[in-house]
């Protein structure tokens, strides 16, 4: 074991240096590789033919330009991502986020997740990410439509239903999609309405898609409370973010019984101890567009804003990240165990810091890693896909119910892997080893390319 522990060390090592300060992209691998000794010293040949190697090495990464003009003319420009991590399994998939944070380690990492991601769904579908750093946040529609237009200018060469198939992702909505959609069909003279996933109903897209990612999430947290005979029933649970994961995770709880009592955005966060107002957050967020403090001026009684500090101070029994990467650090699961957390689901790619996941396992914290339980938005998005290659479309109820088994899948395939490996219960090996043995298989079977 000592010298398959070296063996991948020493790889680990060297993609560390060959992508020199990529901080997430190294958290990434990092995470991954710590759970290989066991799977490599059961399987030698997966460190066999450079694989490990092959796995760390994005096969396309694609940087470019993207000029527009705003509302008062003058000349913007930023900058376009899409990283095609690994195609083994089907066509690169994987969605488009547009912050001003995002930059080539985030979307490697972002990519790298994906691969694991997508293979633990069991379904067809390789890994992939891309971005840019633009901001949408107080853009006008016309600002938004002319960078999309611009973005897709220059992506829609490298992207197609049977190469790669993006999706939308953090600041990139129903309306980004429509409008990077409509720009990709004047481009191509195509209907290829495979091309991107998260389209709108009229056009393509599936229903429960927008639902996906917080439904998906909340379904596994669900399944991982029920082997220790719980359920979300009268738990009280705390959700970072209220965007579309956090909005829709808090949904799926508390149809489930559970009350949520806090959620938040990147200025802060606002605790309602009655249960948060979901209709009243989607007001704020998806139609005004505005900050979670107005939460409080449009509630009134009892609620109460927190201007910055740590949603992860608030009592509660679930905690759901479903913000962004790294938000929850090593202190902040310390808060939540004080405080009586008994399980954590993630709903965003990597929100844990690998402190805050020691902390969480140390303790026998029930800990649902981002690749596993935040999948079933893109398992939703390659049902678009089955739905767009047969002309078809799928009802809310059906597509919702084949979610629910894909997520139930995924559960029961780490938690078996986990036990086959002698770690019973914990989800972050038996996601890595799951999704690894997939993928590896794949490569294997393809040769050396």
């Amino acid at each position: 074991m000592s010298v398959i522990n070296e063996r991948i060390e020493h790889i680990l090592t060297e993609v560390l240096c060959r992508n020199a300060g990529e901080a997430e992209f190294h958290q990434a691998v990092r995470e991954v590789f710590e759970s290989l000794g066991r799977v490599v010293a059961k399987r030698p040949e997966y460190a066999e033919d450079g694989l490990l190697e092959r796995l760390c090495e994005p096969e396309r990464q694609i940087i470019f330009r993207v000029p527009w003009v705003d509302d008062s003319g003058q000349t913007r420009v930023n900058r376009g991502f899409r990283v095609q991590f690994n195609s083994a399994l089907g066509p690169y998939k994987g969605g488009i986020r547009f912050h001003p944070s995002v930059n080539l380690s985030i979307v490697k990492f972002l990519g790298f997740e994906q691969v694991f991601k997508n293979a633990l769904t069991g379904l067809p579908i390789g890994g992939a990410k891309g971005g840019s750093d633009f901001d949408p946040h107080g853009r006008s529609d016309g600002e938004v439509m002319r960078f999309c237009q611009s973005f897709m200018t220059e992506l829609h060469r490298h992207i197609g239903d049977k190469t790669d198939v993006p999706a939308g992702d953090i600041g990139v909505g129903g309306r980004e999609i429509g409008y990077m959609f409509g720009q990709y069909k004047r481009l191509t003279d195509r209907f290829e309405s495979g091309v991107l996933t998260g389209k709108g109903i009229l056009y393509g897209g599936s229903r429960a898609r927008t639902e996906a990612t917080g439904y998906g999430n909340t379904y596994f947290v669900q399944r991982m409370l029920a082997t220790q005979g719980d359920s979300f029933d009268g738990k009280t649970c705390t959700v970072s973010g209220s965007g579309n994961v956090a909005i829709y995770t808090m949904e799926k709880v508390q149809s489930f019984g559970g009350k949520v009592v806090a959620c938040s955005d990147s200025g802060g966060y606002v605790v309602d101890e009655n249960g948060i107002d979901l209709g009243l957050v989607k007001e704020i967020k998806l139609v005004r567009r505005q900050r979670i403090r107005e939460y409080v001026r449009l509630k009134g009684g009892e609620c109460h804003y927190v201007e910055s500090g740590s949603i992860w101070d608030v009592p509660c029994d679930v905690a759901m990240p479903s913000a962004t990467q790294n938000e929850l650090t090593g202190g902040d699961a310390r808060a939540l165990v004080k405080n009586g957390v008994i399980a954590v689901g993630e709903g965003a790619n990597m929100p844990s810091t690998p402190e805050a996941v020691r902390v969480f396992q140390q303790a026998g914290i029930l800990f649902a890693p981002g690749k596993a339980a935040n999948a079933g938005g893109v398992a939703t998005s390659a049902l678009e896909m089955q739905q767009n290659a047969s002309r078809d479309s799928w009802t809310f109820e059906r597509t919702e119910e084949r979610l629910a088994e894909i997520m139930h899948r995924i559960h029961d395939r780490c938690a078996a892997m986990a036990e086959d490996y002698g770690v019973p219960g914990d989800y972050v090996l038996g996601a890595n080893i799951a999704g690894f043995v997939r993928v590896a298989e794949a490569m294997r079977a393809q040769g050396v390319i």
